[in-house]
């Protein structure tokens, strides 16, 4: 759709926007369902600002774009100013030591992201109708504030195939890494799954279901109401236990678990092993309207192959039982691909205010294409499915 001009405003807080205009663009399909993803809905972002997860202190300092045409927002993008690289998942540590070699200030630079979330979606949010137009503002808007405050760099990660392609035609960098994701394939059950895979790799996973199912817990699924207040306490100590050996620090504050329970729950898996009623470990998920996102797990003791079981074993049955197409357990983990995991790519967008500096990073970049493009064809290759299941895949 054409129209007239467009203005870009930049707002440090959602509530400076409407929930509705900020849906309308996130997630126009959830008029009729679950949203596609959870993770960009005003709900979700309101809940890390409000939380304090993100916002004075933390290195993500909002500054949310919103682009209006004909009196109408048309498109909206989650931008913050970051102080540092964590909580990113598609890493730029290397970029940031080069730029200050070479003299340079890296930081504060612009992330176009969802903080903490390494999930492919979209990251310009346009109204039906206004993808182009929607999209080229807020690239344009990001690249002037970026510019005009004489940041490094822009960086827009995690986003759609699509956008990158548009992105790239925007002159911004394309780079490609990867994940590994678990597809749906019309099973009818975890043992149909099974029957897909090699007989060496289906031995193992059922070891690995029957050890960690046979150490004296049970195993409970909990989405919306059948998830209580008292719940969040235990997922906090699970959370803060594997972020402080993962990260050094927890990401989220504990004030965001119970606005998750009052604003996200409905958007919500929880899967808990009991022993004796009280939860010894779990893991989150996040429920979209075809996938499941595995995002926090920890557990209080060492349970065999407990991790396996409560975020992939787990989550695949879900996914079967509700009819998703896939479960995407978040960022990195060759150890996924014995487990149905395969490896598909993911993709981000980056600009820098350096011409030099650019021109570098694309040579890098390029090479990187390739090598991730070889390393997912050999490890597909490798994979526990059945010969001709690989072939289907490839």
């Amino acid at each position: 759709m054409d129209g007239g001009s467009v203005i870009v405003s930049v707002c440090d807080s959602l509530a400076q926007i409407r929930a509705e205009d900020w849906d309308t663009c996130a997630c126009p399909e959830a008029t009729t369902g679950r949203p596609d993803d959870p993770f960009t809905t005003y709900r979700f972002l309101k809940a890390l600002e409000d939380s304090r997860s993100v916002g004075v202190g933390t290195g993500w300092q909002a500054q949310y774009l919103t682009a209006e045409m004909d009196g109408q927002v048309i498109a909206c993008a989650p931008l913050y100013a970051k102080s540092h690289s964590q909580g990113e998942y598609i890493f730029d540590h290397n970029w940031a030591h080069a730029y200050e070699r070479a003299g340079g200030r890296y930081f504060p630079k612009l992330q176009l992201a969802v903080p903490f979330t390494p999930v492919t979606g979209r990251r310009f949010l346009t109204r039906p109708g206004y993808e182009r137009a929607g999209q080229e503002a807020s690239v344009q808007a990001a690249v002037q504030l970026a510019d005009r405050h004489s940041l490094s760099s822009l960086h827009v990660t995690f986003c759609t195939e699509g956008e990158r392609e548009n992105g790239t035609q925007m002159g911004l960098l394309p780079r490609t890494t990867q994940q590994f994701h678990w597809l749906n394939k019309g099973y009818e059950s975890f043992d149909d799954f099974l029957g897909s895979l090699s007989s060496r790799k289906r031995k193992n996973i059922r070891k690995e279901r029957a050890q960690a199912q046979g150490c004296g817990v049970e195993i409970v699924q909990l989405t919306g109401d059948q998830i209580r207040p008292a719940h969040w306490e235990y997922i906090w100590t699970f959370y803060q236990d594997t972020g402080a050996r993962k990260w050094g620090m927890p990401y989220l504050t504990r004030a965001f678990f119970d606005m998750a329970h009052d604003m996200l729950r409905d958007d919500i898996l929880l899967v808990l092993a009991l022993r004796d009623g009280e939860p010894v470990a779990g893991a989150l998920n996040m429920i979209g309207r075809d996938a499941l996102f595995g995002r926090y797990w920890g557990c209080t003791a060492h349970y065999p192959a407990m991790h396996f079981e409560l975020c992939y074993y787990q989550a695949i049955d879900y996914a079967i039982a509700n009819g998703l197409k896939r479960v995407e357990a978040g960022a990195q983990g060759e150890h996924k691909l014995a487990r149905g995991y395969l490896p598909v790519e993911t993709h981000s967008l980056h600009w820098f205010r350096d011409p030099s500096f650019g021109d570098a990073v694309a040579r890098y970049l390029d090479a990187e294409r390739q090598a991730v493009s070889e390393d997912i064809e050999i490890l597909t290759a490798y994979g526990p499915f059945k010969k001709a299941q690989v072939e289907e895949q490839e």
